[in-house]
């Protein structure tokens, strides 16, 4: 088929094949994370009101639940970009899923603001280290000599252009793909592999850079080179956990059960199992350069996690984020039965959370894990939140691309 052509329409790939939602289908899950979104966000607000410690208290918190969120879309967005670079057929029925993720980024932005406006608590390290010049008793030297980055206007500019990125890709992408339903232009799909090559140079440095500003300058003395990969790691293994669980949800509810096969199941268990050995090389990695290396000023990261309660949670990390999944994921029989795979899934976002808490909350609680009220209501909330825009979104277009030229490939992919 040539690039200009016009591909046959979903009913004559697959004849009978439902691909958009009925009026009114999810409405009432819609409203239903809506409303706990916004009472979640709702009691997080009023909890950064009640003094100057349960400030600190939300806006740490609250960023555990933002970089939990944005990994979901950010995970989907790579998981669009890679389809389209490489050109895969098996995954035609379950990208829109993806699609549709990664369209909740624009709604980051404004949920960014909380962050934007509590920065000097939150950064207050290398912010306040900006009042004190050379001379002055509480000079810091460190933090003084990284300030060319590390300043509030060079910060806010880099986020401004992180999220132009990131809704730039987000909204060609799926806007192509969905007017690809229409037209029925395969041209649209070459054009898209074309654009996803330069779009993922770009999507690979705004994600390294915003987990650099947003998360390892939380300690700003110390430094990872591989910092933004190990996000980016556990960003894509998150996604495909909630990939896997939206499609059995579908399919639950009467929906692309004709489309989605156990083969796709067992592909995304494979990319599951493939990413929890890859968070786990790029955490090792960095963990034994810091250990052999031994300088103080890289230790002090693992330092601050062996006290108290840190330590047995990083314990529970090495076992629960890779040791117990890779042991339960290896089975061919595990990533092709819907109902362990749903266990494996909801159990590989929960250790996600985990990951999180451990990476965010021993800059505030430094001697042992002090989990609040509102660690509990700003998950709820900005997870509500996503749910309700992912479900809009799901409402919004067809289920699958009805028109892709890979269609019928992916409809009858098999593994061989």
């Amino acid at each position: 088929m040539t690039a200009s052509a016009t591909v046959p329409t979903v009913e004559t790939v697959a004849p009978g094949l439902p691909t958009r939602l009925s009026e009114g289908s999810f409405v009432g899950h819609q409203k239903l994370w809506f409303a706990a979104g916004v009472m979640g966000v709702a009691a997080s607000l009023y909890g950064w009101s009640l003094g100057e410690e349960s400030a600190r208290q939300f806006l740490h918190s609250y960023l555990v639940a933002y970089a939990f969120v944005l990994s979901l879309c950010l995970g989907g967005m790579f998981f669009v970009l890679v389809q389209h670079l490489s050109r895969a057929g098996w995954s035609v029925v379950v990208r829109r899923i993806a699609e549709n993720a990664m369209g909740v980024v624009p709604y980051m932005l404004p949920l960014f603001l909380p962050i934007a406006i509590g920065y000097a608590t939150l950064y207050g390290h290398w912010v306040h280290a900006l009042d004190h010049p050379p001379g002055d008793p509480l000079h810091d030297p460190v933090l003084w000599g990284k300030r060319g980055f590390l300043n509030p206007p060079f910060f806010f500019i880099r986020a401004a252009l992180y999220f132009v990125i990131w809704i730039g890709i987000s909204r060609y992408f799926r806007g192509t793909s969905i007017r690809q339903d229409q037209s029925g232009d395969a041209s649209l799909s070459l054009k898209m592999s074309r654009v996803a090559a330069p779009c993922m140079l770009l999507f690979a440095l705004s994600i390294t850079f915003a987990a650099v500003d947003w998360l390892m300058s939380l300690d700003p003395h110390w430094f990872s080179t591989i910092w933004g990969v190990y996000y980016f790691a556990g960003s894509f293994m998150t996604f495909l956990a909630f990939l896997g669980l939206v499609c059995m949800w579908l399919r639950r509810h009467g929906w692309l059960s004709q489309a989605i096969n156990t083969e796709h199941y067992h592909d995304i268990g494979k990319l599951m199992f493939a990413f929890v050995v890859f968070w786990t090389y790029i955490a090792f990695s960095q963990f034994m350069l810091i250990y052999y290396a031994n300088l103080p000023e890289e230790t002090s990261f693992y330092q601050h996690r062996q006290e108290g309660s840190w330590l047995a949670i990083g314990k529970i990390l090495v076992w629960g984020h890779f040791m117990i999944p890779f042991a339960f994921l290896i089975s061919r029989h595990m990533k092709r039965a819907k109902v362990t795979l749903a266990i494996g899934s909801v159990y590989l976002l929960a250790m996600h959370v985990i990951d999180m808490h451990w990476i965010i909350m021993p800059n505030l609680h430094h001697h042992g894990a002090h989990p609040t009220w509102l660690d509990a209501v700003s998950l709820i909330g900005l997870v509500g939140l996503f749910l309700a825009i992912f479900i809009r979104n799901l409402r919004s277009a067809p289920l699958i691309p009805e028109r892709d030229p890979r269609l019928r490939e992916s409809l009858r992919f098999i593994n061989h």
